[in-house]
């Protein structure tokens, strides 16, 4: 599993805002709720989630906690690999005002490497990619071409769509799952408040509990 962390995250808290049971879902076991859409035959090997960390501080310990909590029970079956943000220039074209906000870096990039890596390495049989990003259709276009042995797989977050990927998927017959149409998976995949193992824990942020 490739997860695009930006597509997932924004996804969940734009549908939080009209239903509050998406929040739930941030803190949640990734490598347990995407073992829950194969087949018995299926071996989830790896979830890859790529992101980047916020520069407001409080927003980054959470995220790191979330993917401590995820690293200390799934072990080297969860690995977070990372972008970076930084601060974008616009101008106003009425007030000609300039501001700034952060903007997220090399996580497409960073998700075409590792998914052209894994075939070339013969690591996966199947790759299943997260995301609503279409600057990631070369990259599955180089796979099917150069490894059309490997399957391809289209998850779209939660309130998320591409086009250009969907149609990539119907060419080939093949269908896109949309997450949030299974919400069921996200309950059964919550964590509990406290991760606790070997000694370690790890307790949900407060700002993320729903009462």
């Amino acid at each position: 599993m490739y997860i695009d962390g930006y597509n997932f995250y924004y996804g969940l808290r734009r549908l939080r805002e009209n239903d509050s049971d998406w929040q739930k879902f941030y803190w949640i076991d990734f490598v347990k709720f995407f073992q829950n859409f194969l087949s018995a035959s299926q071996v989830l090997q790896k979830v890859c989630y790529f992101t980047a960390s916020p520069k407001n501080l409080p927003k980054a310990t959470r995220q790191a906690v979330l993917f401590e909590a995820n690293k200390l029970i799934n072990e080297e079956r969860f690995e977070v690999i990372k972008g970076y943000f930084y601060e974008k220039e616009t101008i106003c074209n009425y007030c000609g005002k300039t501001t700034k906000r952060p903007e997220e870096k090399q996580t497409d990039v960073n998700i075409s490497i590792k998914m052209m890596g894994d075939c070339v390495q013969n690591n996966t049989d199947t790759v299943i990619l997260v995301s609503a990003d279409s600057d990631l259709v070369p990259p599955l276009k180089y796979i099917k071409e150069f490894y059309p042995e490997k399957k391809i797989r289209i998850y779209f977050p939660p309130n998320n769509f591409s086009f250009e990927l969907y149609s990539m998927m119907k060419a080939d017959k093949k269908k896109v799952v949309m997450l949030e149409k299974n919400k069921v998976k996200f309950f059964n995949s919550i964590l509990p408040d406290v991760v606790s193992k070997d000694g370690k824990s790890y307790t949900i942020p407060a700002k993320w509990k729903v009462t």
